[in-house]
């Protein structure tokens, strides 16, 4: 399936530098936005890393798994070659900050999306979404990795208490934190005129409304990646801002 994309990062009005990183491959089908954790060394070389590493496995392992006949068998090497294409980019991260002590500590998030034909495959780690819109129903496809979500998926707290929650932005699990991480990977079908956004948090905590998300699915994906930036620097840009828009087109 033909897709078009458009990406845009954006340091935001308080930070100094941007530690988010996005990638999209449009001959591969894949689409990947990270965020180096805040606090950490070096979060904007654990970012760019981690990007291109799991370009560089996919773009290896791809090709062979295209030749496969399409069904049951072969999407679950697509799953597994997710899974795999972020778990390595943990490890060679992880042993990039062992090696080096100005790196020691640095992590990141990692949103990956995988289209091939009518096939879709999400890796997710850490607290960067996907957003998918089929015609007005528009549905957050992952699941955030904070403690505040582990909360509220728990009954300690509420979805309202959770948004306004000091912790909301403490993350479970991150790319380089340690020699491995569990990846939450999913498959799911894919029909001409879906629409898809990858961000890290410095946009999606200005996402209150879903109003607001159709508003941006419904522009050129051009046009809505510069208007989510513009949105969140209007309110306040607190964190760096990553947008990556998708939209499948009909063959």
């Amino acid at each position: 399936m033909r897709t078009r994309a458009r990406g845009r990062t954006d340091t935001g009005r308080t930070r100094s530098h941007n530690e988010d990183a996005f990638r999209a491959d449009k001959d591969l089908g894949l689409f990947i936005v990270c965020d180096g954790v805040g606090g950490r060394a070096r979060g904007e070389i654990a970012s760019e890393e981690t990007a291109d590493l799991i370009w560089e496995w996919v773009k290896a392992e791809l090709p062979q798994l295209r030749e496969l006949p399409p069904g049951q068998a072969r999407d679950g090497r697509l799953v597994s070659m997710v899974r795999s294409a972020i778990q390595n980019a943990c490890y060679m991260v992880h042993g990039m900050g062992e090696l080096d002590p100005d790196r020691r500590g640095m992590s990141t998030t990692a949103s990956v999306l995988l289209l091939q034909g009518d096939v879709g495959i999400i890796g997710q780690v850490g607290d960067s979404r996907v957003y998918r819109a089929r015609g007005d129903e528009v549905r957050q496809l992952t699941e955030d990795h904070t403690l505040v979500a582990l909360q509220v998926k728990s009954g300690i707290i509420t979805a309202e208490q959770a948004r306004t929650s000091r912790m909301k932005n403490m993350i479970t699990r991150a790319v380089g934190q340690k020699e491995y991480v569990e990846v939450d990977v999913r498959r799911f079908e894919v029909v001409p005129e879906d629409r898809f956004l990858l961000c890290s948090d410095g946009l999606h905590e200005y996402l209150d409304s879903t109003e607001t998300l159709i508003e941006l699915f419904q522009m050129d994906v051009g046009d809505a990646a510069k208007r989510a930036i513009d949105l969140a620097n209007e309110g306040g840009g607190k964190d760096n801002i990553t947008a990556l828009f998708i939209r499948c087109l009909a063959d």
